[in-house]
């Protein structure tokens, strides 16, 4: 199904809410601006199978601009926001795009990438143009609404987020099909697993350029649902919202888990959530005691999955198999998942080692032989390089990223298990564990805390770096704990809830005169 598809019954049924205005985009001025631009893009000389892309904020155009692409059967590619420019040089390059679509927002960017991407035909702005591009409004305004003759799909091709190197793009082969026939790639599990119907209303709290969000918004839409999408997150804003449009299905990460169970029980308490049928989180594991607490709150609509974009395995919890088993991601759906060794073979239940998918779908990094090569197993399986182990029952339990291991003394250490104690302390709002140089040992763990209020004076840091240490060994082996503990404002944490983790190892490492 397609936006256009629910036109003709209910046209002037809500398609788009932008949460900070209220601003509403129906179901048939969706479409119409799809197919407006589809009609652009392929005067413009593109063709099904071709490659675009583009970078914006969270803009009331942004899923318009996403199904204009997708009418036009495009191969199109959702920029993060927060790239730096050579960054988003390097994937329009990449991905071979023949067309970019930005906004004034990024005006500064976009004029400072022209002399860098020379292969773009056409450049796009919406909100206003600066030299090198058309005003948006007004090349897709001399357009007709109408759809185009022949309605291939198109897909996206996006790229992984990049906190430990370049962003790369995960392909598959294009398959011209008929966009009629052809359903979004997550409309099959929102529908069965989570529940979703024309008659959802989902609340997108998360940058629209990332998979999960993009995906679901376009999936949600392709039922016949309503999309309210947040600028920004803010947890009092998220509850309201929920309120205010009887939200009944939302997609979160965990750290707006965090933030939400930090604010005041009297505020929680201020809001109606009832509505909701459904809360899907992902994108890293989740503590425990803040998972029970959301559960506790929400009640058992809490559902959890261990998925990438690369889209090579699917693993599925819903809240009374997470409450069975206890910090699990869940069980796998349509592949099979294995535990390997640094032997490349696999480990007993219990045992952490590499997780590889089996019998999922089939991916390639764009332009990166060696990259796709490295994600193989030789039995064919493939990995996101994440580490986890299985309980006897077959449930998947992350440990943490295999570059984020920490090796202190031979000892292997996952800063994982230390995050996700010091992040439930009432004092701390955001925290990375990481291994910093030590001559002794090699490595010893660190930790960088976002507090609800920074220490006034280095007497103030040091009584609670000591509070907060204690708190840690409390609950794990002192090994796993971190030995110093330092204070910042903010941590550079991705909109989607992923740590630029690299970011802060290389400020310890850079005197080191050595690497980890």
């Amino acid at each position: 199904m397609f936006p256009g598809a629910f036109v003709a019954a209910n046209p002037d049924k809500p398609a788009v809410i932008m949460a900070a205005t209220g601003a509403v985009q129906t179901f048939a001025e969706l479409d119409a601006a799809a197919n407006r631009l589809s009609q652009l893009l392929e005067a413009a000389g593109l063709r099904p199978g071709d490659h675009i892309a583009l970078c914006m904020e969270n803009h009331p155009r942004y899923l318009e601009v996403l199904w204009g692409c997708h009418y036009a059967g495009l191969v199109y590619t959702a920029c993060s926001s927060r790239l730096t420019s050579s960054e988003l040089s390097y994937i329009l390059n990449d991905c071979a795009a023949r067309v970019f679509i930005t906004s004034t927002y990024k005006a500064d960017q976009a004029a400072e990438i022209i002399s860098t991407t020379p292969n773009i035909e056409l450049r796009l702005m919406l909100d206003g143009t600066i030299d090198g591009y058309e005003s948006y409004e007004q090349a897709t305004a001399q357009q007709p609404a109408t759809p185009l003759e022949t309605r291939i799909a198109g897909v996206d091709m996006l790229y992984s987020s990049g906190t430990t190197g370049l962003p790369k793009g995960v392909t598959s082969t294009f398959q011209p099909r008929s966009l009629i026939d052809t359903p979004i790639s997550v409309v099959g599990a929102l529908s069965m697993l989570f529940g979703a119907t024309g008659d959802s209303i989902y609340l997108s709290p998360a940058p629209m350029y990332h998979a999960a969000p993009l995906r679901f918004s376009m999936s949600i839409l392709a039922l016949g649902g309503t999309v309210v999408v947040m600028e920004h997150f803010d947890p009092e804003a998220y509850l309201s919202l929920i309120e205010r449009h009887r939200v009944t299905i939302s997609q979160v990460v965990p750290t707006m888990f965090v933030r939400l169970m930090k604010l005041p029980e009297d505020v929680r308490a201020t809001y109606d959530v009832s509505s909701m049928q459904t809360i899907m989180h992902a994108a890293a594991p989740c503590p425990i005691p803040v998972k029970r607490a959301i559960i506790d709150w929400f009640g058992p609509i809490v559902h959890e999955y261990y998925a990438g974009t690369e889209g090579n395995g699917f693993v599925y919890c819903n809240s009374e198999m997470w409450l069975a088993h206890q910090g699990t991601v869940g069980v796998a759906i349509g592949c099979t998942v294995h535990i390997v060794g640094d032997d490349g073979e696999e480990v007993p239940a219990y045992e952490s080692g590499t997780i590889y998918f089996e019998g999922g779908a089939k991916f390639e990094y764009h332009n990166d032989p060696d990259k796709t090569a490295s994600s193989r197993h030789p039995k064919g399986w493939s990995t996101l390089g994440d580490v986890g182990y299985l309980d006897d029952d077959k449930f998947l339990y992350l440990t943490d990223r295999k570059a984020y291991m920490i090796i202190s003394g031979g000892v292997n250490i996952y800063p994982q298990e230390a995050e996700n104690v010091l992040v439930t302390h009432p004092a701390v709002i955001d925290v990375a564990v990481f291994g910093v140089p030590n001559e002794d040992f090699g490595e010893e763990v660190k930790a960088v805390v976002q507090p609800v209020e920074m220490p006034a004076d280095d007497d103030a840091a040091r009584a609670l770096s000591i509070e907060l240490i204690a708190y840690c060994r409390s609950q794990l082996a002192d090994v796993k704990c971190p030995r110093s503990i330092d204070f910042r404002p903010e941590l550079p944490r991705h909109p989607t809830g992923k740590l630029y983790k690299r970011l802060l190892k290389d400020e310890y490492w850079k005197n080191a005169g050595r690497s980890i």
